[in-house]
């Protein structure tokens, strides 16, 4: 599926550049998720959000404790800043 992620890659505090298996690349800043509270609370613990990895079985943006973020929200995010000034 295209929402597939292939490729996290650490930038920069709470930023990441994806890569989609529909070759869609992009970053996404994910320090709003903080806010979200309830399981995300836990990136509040910068060592834990850099704990992040490609389930490989799901492709999906995970953390060793079993949290993980729907691919399709982080595609929808790089979408929002396609062509902004951000």
């Amino acid at each position: 599926m295209y929402y597939d992620i292939k490729e996290a890659k650490h930038i920069d505090r709470y930023k990441l550049e994806i890569t989609f298996a529909d070759g869609k690349r992009g970053i996404v800043d994910l320090e709003d998720y903080i806010k979200k509270g309830g399981v995300f609370k836990r990136f509040s613990d910068f060592n834990y959000f850099l704990k992040f990895y490609i389930d490989k079985e799901l492709f999906v943006l995970s953390w060793p404790d079993g949290l993980d973020i729907a691919p399709e929200s982080v595609y929808d995010k790089i979408s929002e800043h396609v062509g902004s000034s951000v």
